[in-house]
């Protein structure tokens, strides 16, 4: 909406949009948005909507305690999705649930034989990637087959505005919450030629490596078309690939991804265009 003129008001309860992606590329991301034109409240919560006939009012509560009233045309409510499991008789046949999601393992299976869940009723994320990825593996082991069960610390995640947001693992702070020594890199979309070229300079990869193993653990991305980035950090992660592997892997000239690289190098003090 921003994009196509509209004035935007974004109101979030936490002190960071995006609260679940890494608090340095949140922070990245609400600067350029606020730049874009975009007001955003953090720390606030919206107490009371009115509606008119072709207007909305709202009454939002800062975390200073002041009360500001935002008039507007439309109200957006994006507070995420819940899977209905209403109806469908889970109670009679004894089938577990968990704040309003069923419970199930890494294939799909309830606590009940033969009943299994997949998609937005089986908990989050509520994605529609990790819903086909789930469906697969569930009739795959009802089938028989030999297959892995899903782990979700691997399921990226993407926020499609402008800038993108993506990532996949651990945020720096949840790494060292876990008590992980950890290092990071971080290359900017500045030091990137292909990025410069395109007029799409404001943006970063940031990569988080377990300093005993060389692991890549976790990897986060703000910038131009980062949605299509991710999936080489996946692909690493899944194969458990170790920063010195990425180090010797060779990236295209001229190429957003080159800034993956550029961001492992910088971990290790080797980033050739920082």
């Amino acid at each position: 909406y921003n994009a196509m003129g509209c004035d935007v008001a974004v109101i979030e309860l936490m002190d960071q949009i995006m609260p679940v992606e890494d608090a340095e590329i949140s922070g990245i991301a609400r600067k350029q948005l606020e730049k874009n034109g975009m007001k955003i409240i953090t720390g606030a919560k919206v107490s009371k909507v009115e509606k008119g006939a072709n207007s909305v009012k709202a009454t939002v509560e800062t975390k200073d305690g002041k009360a500001i009233v935002m008039e507007a045309d439309r109200l957006i409510s994006a507070v995420g999705v819940q899977g209905n499991i209403e109806n469908l008789g889970l109670e009679a046949l004894g089938i577990k649930t968990d704040r309003g999601c069923v419970v199930i393992d890494g294939y799909g299976r309830t606590n009940v034989e033969g009943i299994y869940a997949i998609g937005d009723v089986a908990g989050p994320p509520m994605l529609a990637h990790k819903a086909e990825h789930e469906g697969v593996i569930c009739v795959e082991h009802i089938a028989g087959l030999h297959v892995h069960p899903m782990d979700k610390s691997m399921i990226p995640g993407c926020t499609y505005c402008h800038p993108q947001v993506a990532s996949v693992g651990l945020t720096e702070a949840k790494a060292k919450e876990q008590g992980r020594d950890i290092r990071v890199g971080r290359f900017s979309f500045g030091a990137n030629g292909k990025a410069i070229a395109l007029g799409e300079d404001n943006g970063m990869i940031k990569t988080i490596f377990d300093k005993k193993t060389g692991q890549l653990i976790g990897a986060h991305m703000v910038g131009a078309e980062v949605t299509e980035l991710i999936q080489g950090f996946v692909v690493a992660m899944n194969l458990e690939t170790t920063e010195e592997e990425l180090m010797h892997t060779v990236f295209p000239h001229p190429t957003l991804s080159e800034m993956m690289k550029e961001s492992v190098l910088d971990a290790y003090g080797r980033a050739l265009n920082a």
